[in-house]
Formats: C-alpha cells, structure tokens, sequence
C-alpha cells in the first residue's frame, strides 16, 4: 500500500504517451491498489489516471457516484479504455489533480459508449452520459498526454483560479 504523488503541470511528463497495459497480473494489481490509496488521500476527485503519478500504463480510475441523482456506474477501474462512439456535446466545468490552482470550461461529448478490460482482464462495453462521461474523457485525455487545459473552449475566458472553500 502506498501513496504515490501526483504530477502537477507543468511537468513534461503529463504530456507523454501511456502505451497499453499487457499483462494482467499481481503486478497490475498492486499497481492499482495504490492508484486507488493515491485517489480517495488526496483533494476530492472523481477520477485518476496512471500518467498522474508517473506510470505510463493505459489505466484509469472513475467514480462519480457520490455525486447525487447522476447516472453511473459505480467505481471503474478501466483498463486500455476505447471510446467506440461519442454523441452530443455539452461544455462544463472541469478541475484535475495534476492542475489544483484552476478550473476550466471544456466541451466534452455528452454520451460515450466505451469498452475497456477490467482488473481481470475481461473485457467490458459501457454506455455513458452526463457527468460520468465527461469524467472518464477527462481521465483518458491523461493517457494520450493531454490535460483539460488543452481542450479549454476559449483560452481567454474559460479559465478560472479554483476556488478554495474552508
């Protein structure tokens, strides 16, 4: 069990490449066991993606179910994700790990329909929508070194300093 830390921006590592996961193993699962530690020890979040701590593996963690009334399916872990088709758009505000000083408004699909390999390696299809879709796309931005600040809707006006609430 460990902690690992977070890269912040702008660390050039956020900008790699993750290439895919290959063997389903103790490894693995150690790996994402302190993924997950990382996850619920730090500021609120509803997602995590290996690149965020260094690891260049196609994984992600997305949980958006604390949020209430939305859609979901609960805590993913999603390996190798593919979004197979995107529909509608919406923009929304977004906030990550990696950036903690901003927030920004970014357009995302509304609804996703996704297949990715679980821990065990089974294969899984998911439809998505909402604020669950847009989580898993922010997270999968991570593995293809892109961060929400890439995909802002307008460089002069949809970025904002994060408010801090005590």
């Amino acid at each position: 069990m460990a902690i690992l830390d977070i890269l912040v921006y702008p660390d050039p590592r956020l900008t790699q490449i993750s290439g895919p996961v290959e063997k389903f193993n103790d490894e693995l699962l150690s790996f994402i066991f302190d993924l997950e530690e990382t996850m619920r020890a730090g500021p609120p979040s509803v997602g995590i993606a290996a690149p965020q701590v260094g690891h260049f593996e196609r994984i992600i963690i997305v949980d958006v179910s604390s949020k209430p009334k939305i859609p979901n399916h609960g805590r993913l872990t999603l390996i190798n994700p593919n979004i197979l088709c995107k529909q509608g758009s919406m923009v929304g505000r977004e906030g990550c790990l990696s950036v903690p000083e901003y927030t920004g408004n970014v357009s995302r699909a509304e609804k996703i329909t996704l297949q990715a390999f679980n821990k065990e390696g089974r294969s899984l299809n998911y439809t998505m929508e909402g604020f669950e879709a847009r989580a898993v796309q922010h997270e999968i931005d991570h593995l293809d070194g892109l961060l929400f600040l890439d995909r802002l809707v307008s460089r002069r006006s949809s970025l904002f300093i994060r408010k801090v609430y005590k």
